[in-house]
């Protein structure tokens, strides 16, 4: 029993995860918040993956994989017979995850509100799925927790569907997840009877969408009230970093983000502009923004979110209209259209790739066409039925690929969120 402990403690790594937080305001925000200043010191930075949004960060970084292979490619599932969409969720991860390698090896894992693992599958350990989970009893395993965190008012996501117009309920609702959080911390970390712990906080994300500019501009008259929340939110960086501290040694701790967060320039709506270019059309009116159900068999591209171009093809939808020759004409015209795209007379993309650029594994023949890099700022969507390419629809903040906050105790430095993952199954001696 002895040697099983003195392993276990050889390999333990606790992992804390930041949603939305990029390093250079981590640093600003430390003057004032001792435990992210802790950890804002010492940090680097890691890049997200192509787009930056979280199902596909946060799944790259837990199966140590991108998007051709583990199948997760934006926000949005779609089917190409019925043409509907669908949150992405854990159902459409396609490789095994760094707990089911841990597993396998006799390892245990313990993870709290990792976004993309609803619902939760059985691991060797403990999973509370995060975001998007829309029901608490397939949120968790073993099913002996969900009474615990139910007596503990577990709160899966605080609602935000009225966050630009009361953001004193964004509040208060962020605050009350924040507690569960640490309640749920409370009832998983304490034995210590764990080789992998993941920790994530995804309040902050919902903070800075909504209230990017109330943190960030000390004028504000929404700015101290969320300073008050960072403080609380930094009570809870503390809690970790001081259980993390508690362990014996041999230990390692890792601290990131998914992605980084900038102030808003403006959202820029895709299907809008396919629409007005003459390369979109739809059947009916949408029932919603998120209706791609009404694309026409007349559609020759069009945009999932964030930034996820599709030809039409034939050969791949069953409305498609284009031969795979066309399409594949269509699509060096269609990047320089949209890499020219300006807003105030500033471009909108860094770069449009093409999925050859981008993606060569397994599920290559899943990938958009394109997928659009924007400039910071530049907030890009792929809504249906939106009258402006350009406006503004209750947010001040959005995602960036690049300025994540990294942190290693053992000092390793990962390019993008994939080898963070491959960084976790490496340091229990697995080949990544």
């Amino acid at each position: 029993m002895s040697i099983v402990l003195k392993d276990r403690q050889w390999h333990r790594l606790a992992v804390l995860g930041l949603d939305g937080l990029p390093l250079d305001l981590a640093r600003k925000l430390g003057d004032t918040l001792p435990n992210i200043a802790r950890i804002a010191a010492e940090a680097d930075t890691v890049d997200a993956e192509i787009p930056e949004l979280s199902p596909v960060n946060w799944t790259s970084m837990f199966t140590g994989k991108g998007p051709e292979e583990h199948g997760v490619f934006g926000f949005a599932r779609f089917d190409p017979d019925t043409y509907r969409s669908s949150p992405a969720s854990f159902e459409a991860v396609a490789c095994p995850t760094i707990f089911d390698r841990l597993g396998e090896a006799g390892r245990v894992s313990r993870v709290i509100n990792l976004p993309n693992t609803y619902p939760a599958r059985p691991i060797r350990g403990m999973l509370v799925a995060g975001f998007v989970a829309e029901d608490l009893a397939r949120a968790v395993h073993p099913p002996f927790l969900l009474p615990k965190l139910k007596e503990a008012g577990y709160l899966i996501e605080p609602e935000t569907a009225n966050a630009s117009a009361d953001p004193a309920g964004l509040l208060l609702g962020l605050r009350e997840s924040l507690k569960t959080r640490r309640k749920a911390l409370d009832m998983l970390w304490p034995d210590h009877g764990w080789d992998l712990f993941i920790f994530v906080l995804t309040e902050t994300d919902r903070l800075f969408h909504f209230l990017y500019t109330a943190v960030t501009d000390s004028m504000h008259p929404l700015h101290r009230e969320c300073m008050d929340f960072l403080h609380d939110w930094d009570e809870a960086v503390g809690d970790f970093l001081e259980r993390y501290d508690a362990l014996p040694e041999p230990k390692r701790l890792m601290v990131h983000a998914d992605h980084g967060f900038t102030e808003l320039k403006t959202e820029v709506c895709l299907n809008t502009w396919l629409v007005s270019n003459g390369l979109l059309s739809l059947d009916f009116p949408p029932e919603g923004e998120w209706d791609s159900s009404k694309i026409s068999p007349q559609a020759r591209a069009f945009a999932l979110d964030p930034g996820r171009i599709y030809l039409h093809r034939r050969s791949r939808f069953s409305r498609g209209c284009l031969r795979d020759a066309d399409a594949d004409r269509m699509i060096p015209e269609l990047k320089a259209a949209l890499e020219g795209l300006t807003h105030a007379g500033e471009r909108v993309m860094e770069r449009v790739f093409t999925a050859d650029e981008l993606y060569s594994g397994t599920l290559r023949d899943r990938a958009p066409d394109l997928v659009c890099l924007a400039r910071p700022g530049y907030d890009l969507k792929a809504k249906f039925g939106r009258d402006s390419v350009f406006g503004f629809h209750g947010r001040t903040g959005t995602h960036t690929a690049r300025g994540a906050i990294w942190y290693d105790s053992h000092g390793s430095k990962p390019r993008r969120m994939r080898e963070i993952g491959q960084e976790i199954l490496k340091h229990f001696n697995l080949d990544p």
